[in-house]
């Protein structure tokens, strides 16, 4: 295989560099260490191929409990960015010969020796990304790693696969990753003491779950890591409490109803948001408390809600612990069921898929590096949407409007602090001129960061109209389905010709409502209207006891 030696070798650039790199590589090429320590650092130097060691470390930390997840996550995606980093755009740019193996004994060699450019060192990049990620969240653990990737990054040394460039760039590279994730997304911690998500609330203590009615959905959480079992928490902490495992012909509402008419004190669910938002908003209906268990593939209102584990919320339903929470009611004309119950968010334009593809990479990457992927992937084939937001109208490219107030301060916030603010967070990106989708992109992938710099950037600033709003009520109208608009060209403007406007799409807490009435059908209006406290919501109250 050719080796690919890039566009600027290390070697070439500085010879004083290639000097040092010459005598370390000498002097550990001599150092002789045993025929154990040889074949153990050869081993370790194989399992962190592919990060299989660091995922197997994620995997460990993540069984520790909330505080280990968050630094498996912080860690491991950490480490994603600095790989992709390090082995696609370093490799690529910079390239470089590896050191040569002759003068090194064959029991020392790697089985498999590395045949991709040399500058950096992708292991050395995961590992010290790994460990500092994981320290920003648990300074001793962290501490405590140290040494482990330490040794990989010798191993690298040891068995001839890199030069001494190679090693410190990575680690640099790694550990300045995991400082910039920290200062773009904050952990827990960083972003203000522990409070409740809301006021209290009056609720019952159920005692083993008397009176409680569960509905599990299996079907939910088939792509979370390191899933907790409904059914066995709530045997083991609720053992009284009535469960009905969800099949495809049940009518999600009508089990809450019949269950709220036989008497239930109290309605549970285990599930994923849409499921959630169904429950919440038969909890409203019949006046009664609402016991959530993060049973979905990202929970974000669990998460929002304190409720961590299904251990939360079966300590709070036993205990009596709740809040009050506000949701928002969304209305469409013409539709006449009641109106949909809105935990979460509501979007229209290209928010929806940014949302979705987001998602599908972001137990993977993170957050940020998700986002990123996301931005690029989507807003290539973007189209703008026309309509009218509180009377305002235009094209947009997105609508966003949370239930309480989300951060960052972007067009794609990710997380929200309290449930009683008793605002819709609206942000709105509205087209104007060219350039449109550059700015879009950085505020999407940067967030606050993104913001400042687009807010910066000659003949981008101006060509997209951000605004940030907190309001207790949003209309939005759209024109009818059957209109011709210019479409997009490639920057973003109108090109000539005229085409139907796409079907428009609404996302609501992981549901999707699609507006694509026949052609020449009227305007369609929607409406979603803050309700402060709205349900009384199982909860901690005090999320600093015991």
């Amino acid at each position: 295989m050719p080796r690919i030696t890039g566009i600027v070798k290390p070697h070439e650039a500085f010879p004083g560099v290639a000097r040092l790199d010459r005598a370390i590589n000498g002097w550990t090429n001599r150092r002789a260490l045993g025929p154990l320590a040889d074949a153990a650092l050869s081993r370790l130097s194989t399992a962190a191929d592919h990060s299989v060691l660091w995922a197997g470390t994620a995997l460990g930390i993540a069984a520790t409990g909330r505080r280990g997840r968050e630094a498996a996550l912080r860690g491991y995606g950490s480490l994603l960015v600095s790989s992709l980093l390090a082995n696609v755009v370093g490799k690529t740019v910079f390239g470089g010969e590896r050191p040569s193996l002759e003068p090194l004994p064959l029991w020392r060699r790697l089985a498999d020796p590395p045949t991709s450019p040399s500058f950096p060192s992708g292991h050395s990049a995961s590992a010290a990304a790994f460990v500092t990620g994981v320290a920003t969240v648990w300074p001793a653990l962290g501490l405590a790693l140290a040494p482990l990737a330490g040794a990989v990054m010798y191993s690298r040394l040891h068995t001839g696969s890199h030069w001494f460039s190679d090693v410190a760039a990575g680690a640099a590279l790694g550990a300045g990753v995991a400082l910039v994730g920290r200062a773009l997304v904050p952990g827990r911690a960083e972003r203000g003491p522990d409070v409740p998500a809301g006021p209290p609330a009056v609720v019952p203590a159920l005692d083993d779950g008397v009176g409680l009615f569960v509905v599990v959905n299996p079907a939910a959480g088939s792509g979370r890591l390191l899933k907790e079992d409904p059914l066995v928490a709530l045997r083991e902490g609720l053992p009284r409490a009535v469960v009905h495992v969800l099949s495809e012909d049940d009518d999600l509402r009508r089990l809450f109803d019949d269950a709220a008419a036989d008497g239930a004190r109290a309605l549970g669910i285990s599930g994923g948001d849409g499921t959630v938002s169904t429950a919440a908003a038969a909890a409203r209906a019949h006046d009664l408390p609402l016991a959530v268990f993060p049973g979905g593939t990202l929970n974000h209102f669990a998460r929002a809600a304190d409720l961590t584990s299904m251990g939360a919320t079966v300590a709070a339903v036993r205990t009596g612990s709740g809040v009050t929470i506000d949701v928002a009611d969304l209305e469409v004309d013409g539709d006449d069921s009641p109106p949909r119950t809105v935990l979460n968010t509501f979007s229209a334009g290209v928010y929806p898929e940014l949302v979705t593809e987001r998602e599908k990479h972001e137990h993977r990457l993170g957050k940020w590096p998700a986002a990123v992927l996301a931005a690029a992937r989507v807003l290539r084939r973007a189209h703008r949407v026309r309509m009218a937001v509180d009377g305002h109208d235009g094209e947009y490219w997105s609508l966003f409007a949370g239930v309480n107030r989300y951060y960052p301060q972007s067009l794609a916030p990710v997380e929200r602090r309290r449930l009683d603010d008793g605002v819709l967070d609206v942000r709105t990106a509205r087209a104007e001129r060219r350039a449109s989708r550059l700015r879009t992109f950085l505020e999407v992938a940067a967030g606050d960061t993104g913001t400042r710099l687009a807010r910066r950037v000659p003949g981008v600033r101006r060509h997209l109209v951000v605004d940030a709003t907190a309001v207790p009520s949003l209309e939005l109208r759209f024109p009818a389905r059957g209109a011709v608009v210019g479409p997009d060209g490639p920057d973003g403007g109108a090109s000539s010709g005229v085409a139907s406007a796409p079907p428009v799409v609404l996302a609501h807490d992981g549901e999707t409502l699609a507006l694509d009435g026949a052609a020449g059908a009227g305007p369609v209006t929607v409406r979603l209207t803050m309700r402060h406290g709205a349900v009384r919501l199982y909860a901690p109250s005090d999320p600093t006891a015991g």
